[in-house]
């Protein structure tokens, strides 16, 4: 997708002012609207507790597990309501959760964790191991490490494992929640130009709920803030970079250079536009 082209053009996943509110009282998203273009890659960006999270289990449907409701606004994939059906369900209609914190099965072996990502699919043993030659391509890392536990992989090797796994279902639309959490810098790099693959020549595309800011706008096409569970600014990854309050607040860049602690109360008169 050219730089010029903003997620509008091609709603294939939309969320629509949606409000989430945890045990009856906890609001936690207030009217957060973003869309996801078929074939894109689109960040949600944001400090932690910003709601991004949240914002990703609310279209994949898992906020019932923690207590949580979807209790305004729509979520729609090719102009459906989705927002009303199982997880399982949204499986099969190509859409996938990776969630934050590298969840494997331990006690599994990095094959058997990928093989658990073609349990919904419906299909031969010759299609699920071309599906999974498909992994090892992207993934040569967990071709090596096939049959180790995946507890005694790397954290890295563990993110590639959920991600396969992931893949495997063959989705169209994967949610990535922290990616980069907890890995080296180096194998951040590693995972996010595998998710660029993954989107170039499988026209997978992702939304990816993302801390570090000048990771996740290199390899986006588009990205929302999120503060305090309400989107403050949205716009071309590139533009976006290259904002100044976003080079402040987020990157921890400034034209003005170093900044001292006597200039907090600026900086905070200067975050009006994130009320």
């Amino acid at each position: 997708m050219s730089a010029a082209t903003a997620p509008a053009a091609v709603p294939y996943l939309s969320v629509n002012n949606i409000e989430v509110i945890y045990d009856h009282v906890i609001l936690v998203l207030k009217g957060v609207s973003l869309e996801v273009p078929e074939g894109g890659i689109v960040a949600l960006l944001g400090a932690n507790g910003a709601g991004k999270s949240t914002t990703l289990k609310a279209i994949s449907n898992l906020l019932r597990a923690e207590r949580g409701d979807v209790t305004k606004g729509t979520i729609e994939l090719k102009g459906k309501r989705v927002d009303k059906l199982t997880t399982n369900e949204l499986v099969k209609l190509g859409v996938c959760q990776v969630m934050e914190g590298r969840h494997c099965f331990q006690h599994l072996t990095v094959e058997e964790n990928l093989l658990t990502g073609a349990f919904t699919r419906k299909v031969s043993r010759a299609d699920i191991a071309a599906a999974l030659e498909t992994v090892y391509h992207y993934f040569p890392r967990l071709k090596q490490r096939r049959s180790s536990l995946a507890g005694y992989t790397s954290g890295g090797e563990q993110q590639m494992t959920a991600l396969g796994r992931a893949l495997m279902a063959q989705p169209s639309t994967i949610l990535l929640d922290e990616p980069s959490m907890g890995l080296a810098p180096q194998i951040v790099e590693e995972i996010f130009e595998i998710v660029r693959d993954l989107n170039t020549k499988e026209r997978v595309s992702f939304l990816l709920a993302e801390q570090n800011t000048s990771v996740a706008l290199r390899f986006a096409d588009y990205g929302y803030i999120l503060e305090n569970g309400r989107v403050v600014m949205d716009g071309v990854a590139a533009d976006l970079a290259q904002n100044e309050d976003v080079k402040e607040f987020y990157l921890g860049l400034s034209t003005a250079g170093r900044r001292s602690f006597r200039d907090v109360k600026h900086y905070r008169r200067r975050k009006r536009w994130l009320a």
